[in-house]
């Protein structure tokens, strides 16, 4: 009897969480982009989890309220697997939390990558590719038809990721708990989610310098020069710079327009 109300809680607590996901671009930041919206999609767990542990319950909502960007159809997933991480850290005072957050961050990239290849990719353009033209005939069907065909596996997909995330993550929990391979799951995962960061940097950090120097009549490039030792390590100092700041509890809107003001007189003396 008492297993069978664990089941109907935790299925209740998937469901509210499930609408909750509807509002994960909500809010969303360029800082955290839609680290907002997770953790109210995260919040029906955690209510649930620490009803009685205020401490626990405040460490889980600045927990999920870090940065986090995922496909809209994947990222259940990882919510599931967070809501059993968190269940199981409510119960558990040698579980480790820091775990949660390394998960989070190592799985993102990979789901967004089959997500947006499948949803974004595929699955929309032929929705598209059916409905336009039937929207150019004038005819009525053509938004619902893309609806149909586009939105209803998208629904079913991001409620049975959340399922199989939950599920599987209390599977998870169990052997790893038993074999001690916590310990080595969250080093492999910080590792990867440092090599996600880093790949990041290098892809959306474009900077640039065009300075020259001209050494006895020699111009030397100094983009060319920094190019030469490392690849986009402009960029890689700029970030690991603003993160330093950030850590030490720099505001973001002072940061943003620092980064402004930067660019602006960086143009103006001619660095960039």
């Amino acid at each position: 009897m008492k297993s069978e109300t664990l089941k109907k809680s935790g299925k209740n607590v998937l469901k509210k969480m499930f609408w909750h996901s509807w509002f994960l671009f909500s809010s969303f930041t360029m800082v955290k982009m839609q680290g907002y919206g997770y953790e109210y999609s995260m919040l029906p767990a955690i209510d649930e989890f620490y009803k009685n542990d205020p401490k626990g319950k405040k460490e889980a909502l600045i927990r999920h309220s870090s940065f986090f960007n995922c496909t809209y159809e994947t990222a259940p997933f990882v919510m599931g697997l967070s809501a059993a991480m968190e269940k199981e850290n409510s119960l558990n005072p040698e579980f480790d939390a820091e775990s949660i957050n390394a998960l989070k961050a190592s799985l993102m990239g990979p789901l967004s990558g089959i997500g947006d290849s499948i949803f974004w990719g595929t699955l929309r353009l032929i929705a598209a590719g059916i409905s336009i033209p039937l929207g150019m005939q004038g005819n009525i069907l053509a938004p619902f038809i893309f609806l149909i065909l586009y939105q209803a596996p998208s629904i079913i997909t991001r409620w049975k990721m959340l399922e199989i995330g939950y599920t599987s993550g209390q599977k998870f929990i169990e052997k790893a708990s038993k074999s001690g391979l916590f310990e080595v799951i969250t080093n492999c995962a910080t590792v990867v989610g440092m090599m996600m960061i880093g790949a990041m940097t290098a892809s959306s950090v474009t900077i640039k310098t065009s300075l020259n120097w001209n050494l006895s009549g020699t111009v030397l490039n100094v983009q060319k020069i920094l190019n030469s030792i490392m690849p986009g390590l402009l960029p890689l100092v700029i970030t690991l710079f603003v993160f330093w700041l950030i850590r030490k509890k720099v505001k973001a809107i002072y940061l943003l327009f620092g980064i402004i003001a930067f660019g602006i007189l960086g143009a103006l003396i001619g660095l960039f």
